[in-house]
């Protein structure tokens, strides 16, 4: 990994996921831009830690389901973060929310009516 990966990657692990987002957001724009493939169509292998926060969790599922628009999670997982952080409900149960919610989206924007 390059002095810039490694940079870009320290960045985005210290925003807020709705910044976090913009950053992605805005590097697949540039990447499009400059002929680059689309994000892909089908969600990616990345392995879910031990210890996982809450926030680190929503990061991953972003990058997990990148064809996924963030607008359409944005309530529930707000209302999901906010139940964890508020309510004091465990982040083990809240991540495997977030993650039934992200596969329940992607199932809907690929499943042919």
């Amino acid at each position: 990994m390059n002095k810039a990966e490694k940079r870009l990657l320290e960045i985005l692990e210290c925003l807020p996921p709705e910044q976090a987002q913009q950053l992605l957001d805005y590097a697949e724009f540039l990447f499009a831009r400059h002929g680059g493939e689309p994000a892909p169509a089908t969600p990616l292998e990345i392995e879910r830690p031990a210890d996982e926060s809450v926030v680190v969790a929503i990061k991953r599922l972003r990058m997990t389901y990148p064809m996924i628009d963030p607008a359409k999670l944005l309530n529930e997982t707000y209302d999901l973060m906010t139940q964890h952080v508020m309510q004091g409900r465990a982040a083990i149960e809240v991540i495997d929310e977030l993650e039934a919610l992200f596969r329940r989206h992607y199932e809907d924007l690929t499943r042919e009516d």
